[in-house]
């Protein structure tokens, strides 16, 4: 007998991939429970399924930063007396400039409270390495009458123009405040109350795989606490702050990121891409929907 529940839950996170840099995702999550009936001739009480399914992928996955453990890029220090974890994902991308295309240094660097990270053993991350790890970590947490789980890792179906953002919000009090965790959304933009495919079309170019960072925690590279890291970090953007969870620092490529003058909240992103929108076309009326992840988000109107 199985048992399934679609749409369990939404996973908000980022992860590190070679090609791309740091890539913010929102997959949704469908489970099948394989097993026998129990005394009140159920696999599982659908309340309980999903309230423990869901606390377990909100625990090992959702707002964190997955790091491929295998990838050749990968490099992990664990610092234990400060009960930090560094990250090196130390890539080269290939970029067009004047012309011509040319190796351009793009390495990540995180020092974070480890409760950031999630740490995949795999090459990739991916739908197939997310899932066996999801698998695994769920396997040992089963009712003894369930024998098997399959889990069905998805993205939402998005017909209009959308973007993949990493962001960290330092004064939220829960695991937003993780320097780098993200979000596949689309964007709807209304130009003088019409729809507008040009206008989503350029913030879907604009924040292709983009870090999205303010002003206010940038820092110089010589106020780094990085272990081991010696080189020149003219390429990036530096970022520092404090939160109730811990000390996070994140080192990435200025092509990659993109500075805002307040906090990345998503009413904030809605509220600037607004004002973006206003500067370009002034003698324009807009309306900006700006979704954070699945079902959700901000609008902003101007």
């Amino acid at each position: 007998m199985q048992l399934f529940v679609n749409d369990l839950t939404v996973m908000d996170f980022s992860y590190l991939c070679p090609k791309r840099g740091m890539v913010g995702e929102s997959w949704i999550v469908d489970v099948i429970l394989a097993g026998e009936l129990n005394e009140e001739s159920m696999i599982q009480d659908f309340g309980n399924v999903k309230k423990d399914l869901k606390r377990l992928i909100d625990q090992y996955v959702d707002h964190k930063l997955l790091v491929p453990v295998e990838s050749p890029c990968t490099t992990i220090i664990h610092d234990e007396t400060a009960e930090l974890v560094q990250v090196n994902f130390e890539r080269i991308k290939i970029a067009e400039q004047q012309g011509e295309l040319v190796e351009q240094d793009a390495s990540i660097y995180l020092l974070c409270p480890d409760e950031a990270y999630a740490f995949v053993y795999a090459e990739e991350v991916d739908m197939d390495s997310v899932k066996q790890y999801l698998t695994d970590i769920i396997a040992t947490h089963l009712p003894d009458n369930v024998d098997d789980i399959t889990l069905e890792l998805r993205t939402e179906v998005i017909n209009t123009p959308f973007y993949h953002y990493t962001h960290g919000l330092k004064k939220h009090e829960g695991n937003c405040q993780r320097i780098a965790h993200g979000h596949r959304s689309k964007v709807i933009v209304k130009t003088d109350g019409e729809e507008d495919f040009n206008a989503e079309n350029y913030w879907a170019t604009r924040w292709s795989d983009i870090y999205i960072g303010t002003y206010e925690d940038l820092i110089a590279p010589e106020e780094l606490r990085l272990q081991g890291v010696d080189k020149d970090f003219s390429y990036a953007h530096c970022f520092s702050y404090e939160a109730s969870q811990g000390y996070f620092e994140l080192v990435i490529a200025k092509a990659e990121s993109e500075l805002i003058n307040q906090d990345s909240t998503v009413e904030c992103l809605a509220q600037h891409m607004l004002h973006e929108q206003q500067r370009m076309e002034p003698s324009k009326h807009f309306t900006v929907i700006a979704f954070e992840g699945v079902g959700k988000g901000a609008i902003a109107n101007g």
